[in-house]
């Protein structure tokens, strides 16, 4: 239970963190210039190409005891960046970073910018706009984002594992349990965790679809086409009753 108990929590926190540093960054770097919004494009979504073991082996460059902002942190608060439960979240988060960046900021993107002068039009603040006007127009694109990268936290193994390695109920992981249980021959609990891993997986998926259902043409045309066919029959209900 501690390996599925451990990867919920580790891709819950690395969600939420990406939820407010990804989301925040997408706005700003869609309203830059084409160049430098290219260049800070290539930088952040650079971890969503490499190699997992890449992603953890720079990782262990900069947080390892022996390196840079590891070492400082050992001698200063006495506190372990690498090989602890904690320490899978630095590897998540930079994982799944790209995930929520690139789909907020194409929602951000595809937002219809005449709402927003009206609304500056009408005296109000952008921080009004943002948040009651852009941030509902764009949120099945946040949420379907925020539901992707929380799967792809859940499945994460090779940066993970080089940064927080495997302790049974301590560091374990799904994905790092089913790699040990395999490695030891284990192939009947290996299977079990597999099936686990599936389940939520299918379950994260059919959620993604849903929001884009929602989200597409069809389904708006659809939600508007409901929304007007129900005072209309309300009004021929109230008809018959008189």
């Amino acid at each position: 239970m501690f390996p599925l108990l451990n990867s919920l929590r580790i891709a819950g926190i690395s969600t939420v963190i990406i939820l407010l540093t990804g989301i925040p960054a997408a706005y700003y770097i869609a309203k830059t210039p084409r160049v430098i919004k290219g260049v800070l494009d290539v930088i952040l979504t650079l971890p969503l190409v490499l190699p997992p073991t890449v992603v953890g082996y720079l990782l262990l460059r900069v947080l390892g005891p022996k390196h840079a902002i590891g070492a400082w942190f050992l001698e200063t608060f006495n506190v372990k960046l690498t090989m602890t439960w904690w320490s899978a979240i630095f590897a998540t988060v930079v994982v799944i970073f790209p995930l929520m960046y690139r789909t907020a900021r194409g929602a951000f993107e595809a937002f219809d910018e005449t709402l927003a002068y009206a609304g500056r039009t009408l005296g109000l603040s952008r921080t009004y706009i943002f948040w009651r006007i852009r941030l509902p127009y764009c949120r099945q694109g946040i949420l379907a984002g925020t539901v992707l990268a929380f799967a792809r936290a859940l499945g994460e193994y090779g940066a993970t594992s080089m940064i927080s390695g495997y302790t049974p109920g301590r560091t374990a992981t799904i994905s790092t349990t089913v790699y040990q249980l395999w490695r030891t021959n284990d192939d009947a609990l290996a299977f079990r965790w597999v099936m686990v891993n599936l389940a939520i997986s299918f379950v994260v998926l059919l959620a993604v679809n849903l929001l884009e259902r929602k989200n597409s043409p069809s389904g708006k045309r659809r939600n508007r086409q409901s929304r007007a066919v129900t005072p209309a029959a309300g009004e021929i209900v109230r008809k018959e009753g008189d």
